[in-house]
């Protein structure tokens, strides 16, 4: 495993089973949100060339991966989710310094992705198709299931161990090789998935990671003729241009866009429950997620109680960077999702809400190197 703690080293793509320097020459400072000061490293900011590689690699490594059993495909899989257990807190430490959540949703999240390692690992022993009746005689009808062959995912910042697992690891034990593009804010997560892949035995050229902006590496990927399926979890305007730019050569996509969550409380709702239920989804993560509780519809007779118990809940998280102990919720990903949180919370001020705490940015001490609010 590289050692991603010192803040000169340079991490490049990891194309055909190695970490090879980007074509352009370019790297880009991935640096922790809770303190501006904190440089973690300098990740690839890499090009069309560096994709195209990437995916010819995959193609190279694409059939003998798809011959290999799909039970070996598996073991490959559960090696890794032991490898990442086993350095649980280094994965944890990593994913809170360039992404801003507490070390305990961290730890929670990795915990999250070895289950979908550990899940998809024995995926390999039910992968079949199915026998079917025959209208003919002495004929056989039956289905098989079979690996595409290369497949781009394309993941976020806000879950960025979690997401990477979920969509890899059912690719890889399908028998499709991957190329993988993290967000450009939190690649640190998904370059020490890469190290435990190629660690449990992973094929060189199975998995590949590429780093860079979606314009150049994104699109290259969902272009390219040999990519037979995308992934992609991100923003709406992006997954809509994606879907249409993938539609247009026929190969299948996923998208998994943002949402709107509102919680309902009925008059009736147990108060304290709601409560919690409302914190958790609201502040957990910072709100950061597609999941998260952006809406709170309150019965009439039970608001002023309602709103009474969830001042009074938050106002006592205590906000900063994650690594420390006793702090609930972490910084914005960046100055722009900053930015954007200020920018709504004033919005709604315009349109007539009443701001009842906080709501501003923290500028005062260590939190002045930061995206707090």
């Amino acid at each position: 495993m590289r050692n991603l703690d010192v803040q000169s080293e340079t991490t490049g793509n990891f194309i055909g089973g190695e970490w090879t320097p980007p074509t352009t020459g370019n790297y880009e400072p991935n640096v922790n949100p809770a303190d501006a000061n904190d440089v973690i490293g300098h990740f690839a900011r890499s090009g069309p060339a560096d994709a195209q590689a990437a995916v010819a690699a995959a193609q190279a490594a694409a059939p003998g991966w798809a011959q290999t059993p799909a039970p070996e495909r598996g073991r490959v899989l559960a090696r890794t989710a032991a490898i990442v257990r086993a350095r649980i807190d280094a994965f944890a430490l990593m994913l809170c310094r360039e992404e801003g959540k507490t070390l305990a949703e961290s730890k929670g999240e990795v915990m999250k992705g070895i289950n979908l390692i550990e899940w998809y690992a024995g995926e390999g022993f039910r992968l079949g198709g199915k026998v079917a009746p025959s209208e003919m005689r002495q004929t056989l009808t039956f289905t098989l299931r079979q690996p595409l062959g290369v497949v781009a995912l394309i993941t976020p910042w806000n879950f960025p161990f979690a997401i990477p697992a979920w969509k890899s690891a059912p690719a890889l034990v399908a028998g499709n090789a991957v190329v993988m593009k993290p967000a450009t804010l939190t690649p640190g997560t998904a370059a020490m998935l890469a190290d435990a892949y190629a660690e449990a035995g992973l094929p060189k050229g199975v998995f590949n990671l590429v780093t860079g902006p979606g314009g150049a590496v994104g699109n290259t990927l969902v272009d390219h003729p040999a990519v037979r399926a995308v992934s992609f979890t991100g923003s709406n305007g992006i997954g809509m241009a994606l879907a249409e730019r993938a539609a247009k050569r026929g190969v299948r996509v996923t998208c998994e866009m943002g949402g709107k969550n509102p919680v309902v409380v009925m008059d009736d709702a147990d108060l304290d429950l709601a409560v919690s239920g409302i914190m958790g989804g609201a502040f957990g993560s910072t709100g950061q997620r597609c999941t998260a509780t952006s809406r709170v519809v309150v019965h009439a007779p039970v608001l002023g109680a309602l709103t009474e118990k969830l001042l009074a809940a938050a106002a006592k998280l205590k906000t900063g960077n994650g690594q420390q102990a006793g702090v609930d919720m972490g910084p914005a990903v960046d100055k722009s999702q900053l930015a954007t949180d200020t920018e709504y919370i004033q919005i709604a001020q315009d349109e007539g809400a009443k701001l009842l705490l906080g709501g501003k940015k923290l500028d005062q001490g260590e939190l002045a190197r930061g995206h707090f609010v």
